[in-house]
């Protein structure tokens, strides 16, 4: 595979020809159907009966005709002249660069064998879909109940890419193998008569026959007793006695063969940018000390008189700053998220049909879980978006970061972006539903500053709660780079966090074991943010009191996630634009 793609890699300069609209339409149709031939489960949320009952192929040989057939595409895409397509075809052009690319220069490093990371991989995929599948046929149930007998061979799979990782080196550190073996344990002890496989039952509505519905029951729990259980349980063991016979004690990515090499190639997937990780690291040392002084301002306007260390540990154990109760915090949560849904007119002209729901997050996943996250829905299956809300251990959960995670995870955030790109006409469908961390997080993240104009932080301490969570991203950047290329230990990244911000040492530990085990995806979030926030002062110097916001952010989202590189000209093109129709 490796000698496949660098050949293929080295000899694709070409000269760009003038290409005709079909040739790239062609192109595309090629794509698209590449894409759903590869990803089953989204075929199958689109009908595709037959893949609604298999799991992707991830097998040496199906990877390796993917990876081929890819650099074709590569190729051809590169003797499209851009300058030709027009302005929703430019996007495509860009977004189709940018994922080829990433796939061929990350194939090199055979990704899959760190498939998981410290709160979710392929072992959990099955439970976050079983959650959103809802059948409205036997036809669509019987899809499931294939999925379900074929989760052994699923696993099986991945647990080869395990192998190989042991065999190379190629490990995951030893702490978040045993996070993965704590998942396992909770997932094997399911009570099988509310076994999560099993919700997708629930779905079926009621015209179903009853003798159908209870034929299907007994076929899913038969297979989940007697072969995915025992699969997993097999899974569980291979973590214990394989997997971590020899755990990997470092944790930093850089110490595995290969791996300075590929944390350079994810630096430049996940920022979507031609950056390097010393660039990086020095952009979030600033980014911190600029944080640091607004918290003092801020620390000064709540009257509190004391040091910052003292300040922090005063937000960290005053019973006032936490709920009693789980529904408690989740209810502070979907006020929060109602208040914002008020403003939204005010922000933004297109708005999204779906809907989104506050929801905790599993009991299962909530141990090792971030503190919230957004599970994107699905209108024509009947699945709302979904906020989920960590209410483990409450004493870790302080009600002035809600405001700021509500404003990132459900509206503006993360539910309106991808609900509204969910929505998009007359562009291929991996648009609709491909997510670039950078633009999405980015996006998710200057949320969370316009928030301070919508009126969502109402304290100084929820507004040291939304610089907090700011903090939390700047130091990611140091924390990132830090861990994965210059050495950095684990107690060194935890101490970033917690002397220049107020979250909890629960969240500071998960997120940093997070970091650890997903190199590189801790730096999409600020790179995308500060990208926004630069281009929205260019709109406002260039156009004054002419700047029109909610034109400005629709136009952001209106064609979808793109790569940075896409987003900065766009927006630049829509502000000249702007600038000479005002001019007239």
């Amino acid at each position: 595979m490796r000698l496949l793609s660098t050949i293929l890699l080295t000899t694709m300069v070409l000269a760009p020809v003038m290409a005709d609209e079909d040739e790239f339409d062609r192109l595309v149709a090629d794509f698209e159907a590449h894409e759903l031939a590869h990803n089953p489960i989204r075929a199958g949320e689109q009908g595709d009966l037959d893949a609604a009952g298999r799991w992707p192929d991830h097998s040496p040989e199906r990877l390796e005709k993917k990876l081929e057939r890819e650099a074709e595409f590569l190729q051809r895409l590169e003797a499209i002249e851009l300058d030709a397509l027009g302005e929703s075809e430019g996007v495509t052009w860009a977004m189709m660069d940018y994922l080829l690319r990433s796939r061929l220069a990350l194939a090199e490093f055979e990704p899959r064998r760190m498939s998981f990371t410290n709160d979710s991989g392929f072992f959990s995929q099955p439970f976050a879909l079983a959650g959103r599948t809802r059948p409205s046929s036997i036809a669509e149930a019987e899809a499931w109940l294939r999925r379900l007998e074929s989760m052994p061979d699923f696993l099986a799979t991945q647990t080869a890419w395990l192998e190989r990782a042991i065999d190379t080196g190629f490990l995951q550190p030893g702490l978040v193998a045993e996070r993965v073996v704590e998942q396992l344990e909770s997932l094997v002890a399911q009570d099988l008569d509310e076994h999560p496989l099993l919700a997708p039952l629930d779905a079926l509505p009621r015209r179903v026959d009853a003798d159908e519905r209870r034929r299907l029951e007994v076929a899913m729990r038969k297979t989940i007793e007697d072969e995915v259980v025992p699969a997993y349980r097999e899974l569980l063991e291979f973590f214990r006695q394989d997997y971590l016979a020899e755990p990997r004690e470092t944790v930093g990515i850089s110490a595995v063969p290969g791996g300075r090499d590929y944390y350079r190639a994810l630096v430049r997937h996940h920022t979507t940018l031609d950056t390097t990780p010393e660039e990086i690291h020095e952009r979030g040392k600033a980014e911190v000390e600029r944080i640091r002084a607004e918290m003092d301002e801020v620390i000064d306007e709540a009257g509190f008189e004391g040091s910052f260390e003292e300040f922090l540990h005063y937000l960290r154990t005053d019973s006032r700053f936490y709920a009693e109760t789980e529904r408690e915090l989740l209810m502070h949560a979907a006020w929060i998220a109602k208040r914002a849904d008020d403003q939204m007119p005010r922000f933004f002209r297109k708005m999204p049909r779906l809907p989104y729901g506050v929801r905790p997050v599993p009991e299962s996943l909530a141990p090792n879980y971030t503190t919230g996250r957004y599970w994107a829905g699905n209108l024509e299956a009947g699945v709302a978006g979904g906020y989920l809300v960590n209410t483990y251990r409450l004493d870790q959960r302080p009600l002035y970061e809600l405001p700021a995670l509500t404003v990132h995870e459900a509206v503006p955030g993360h539910h309106h972006q991808i609900a509204l790109a969910q929505e998009l006409e007359d562009v291929p469908d991996f648009r609709r539903n491909t997510n670039i961390t950078a633009f999405a997080e980015g996006w998710a993240l200057y949320t969370e500053y316009l928030a301070i104009e919508m009126g969502i932080y109402e304290t100084p301490y929820e507004d040291f709660g939304r610089l907090t969570y700011e903090m939390w991203r700047a130091c990611r950047l140091v924390v990132d780079t830090g861990l994965h290329y210059f050495g950095w230990s684990q107690e060194e990244a935890e101490a970033c966090l917690l002397e220049n911000s107020a979250l909890s040492t629960h969240n500071v530990r998960t997120e940093v074991e997070r970091y650890i085990s997903w190199p590189g995806q801790a730096l999409a979030y600020k790179t995308g943010e500060l990208l926004i926030r630069e281009l929205r002062e260019q709109a406002e110097d260039v156009l004054g009191e002419d700047f029109d916001l909610r034109g400005f952010h629709d136009h952001i989202l209106a064609q979808g996630a793109m790569p940075l590189s896409a987003l900065e000209e766009r927006m630049q093109d829509w502000i000249e634009e702007q600038r000479v129709n005002l001019g007239d």
